[in-house]
């Protein structure tokens, strides 16, 4: 069956991950490599995952974040953290660029619709991501202005509260399911693309339709 979707008034993304390309554990693994082999390696990041989940759900500005998790998550394993560790994950998520198949159907999108960025970052950081991204943006938001990351309720207020908007008027595109598409479900947020890339599972029960490409969502949009 061909996709199809409801035209919004806005199109809010999910940044860090969904349009960034999310590449933590190519900075991490090589540090702790010559410790944790295997299903332990994996084992290392599927926690380190979770700890991040948990880390956001009190607001802290992102580099504390990172730093917190990342010692925590050692601290489990042993693994004791050097300063110049820290400092390496912070200077290359700093630098992290878009997904290959992002730029160009972003542009498209950008040409019919208002982007809305609601990303769980702060701003210097969101700032370099959506230039890197290269479409027009309507809004930028970040959890440092929100007071709150995704997950929290909070956050998603601060976009409809910004914007005057109600959760009708979105189409969501996100490719975290418990940070974006779960809440959401909850808060009347009915238009949502869940973009696959693997980070987390299909959930179709929270009402995201599942593609692999933004092109896939402009051709449910008929602006393909």
């Amino acid at each position: 069956m061909t996709l199809q979707l409801p035209r919004p008034k806005y199109i809010s993304f999910d940044v860090i991950g969904t349009l960034i390309s999310f590449e933590m554990r190519k900075t991490v693994e090589p540090i702790v490599s010559d410790r944790l082999h295997g299903e332990t390696l994996e084992e290392f990041f599927r926690q380190f995952s979770f700890i991040r989940y948990d880390e956001i759900m009190e607001y802290r500005p992102y580099d504390e974040v990172l730093e917190r998790s990342y010692r925590r998550v050692c601290a489990r394993f042993g693994i004791e953290v050097g300063d110049d560790d820290v400092a390496a994950i912070l200077r290359d998520f700093a630098e992290w660029g878009p997904h290959a198949d992002v730029p160009a159907p972003l542009a498209k999108m950008a040409e019919h619709f208002p982007l809305v960025a609601l990303s769980n970052t702060d701003d210097r950081y969101l700032n370099a991501f959506i230039e890197r991204l290269g479409a027009p943006f309507h809004a930028v938001l970040t959890a440092e202005q929100a007071g709150a990351y995704k997950p929290r309720i909070q956050a998603f207020d601060y976009m409809l509260d910004t914007l005057d908007a109600a959760p009708t008027d979105f189409l969501h595109i996100a490719s975290h399911q418990f940070y974006d598409h779960i809440p959401m479900s909850k808060l009347g947020f009915t238009n949502k693309v869940f973009l696959d890339r693997g980070y987390d599972p299909d959930l179709p029960q929270y009402g995201a339709a599942s593609v692999t490409s933004l092109d896939e969502v402009n051709r449910a949009l008929g602006i393909a």
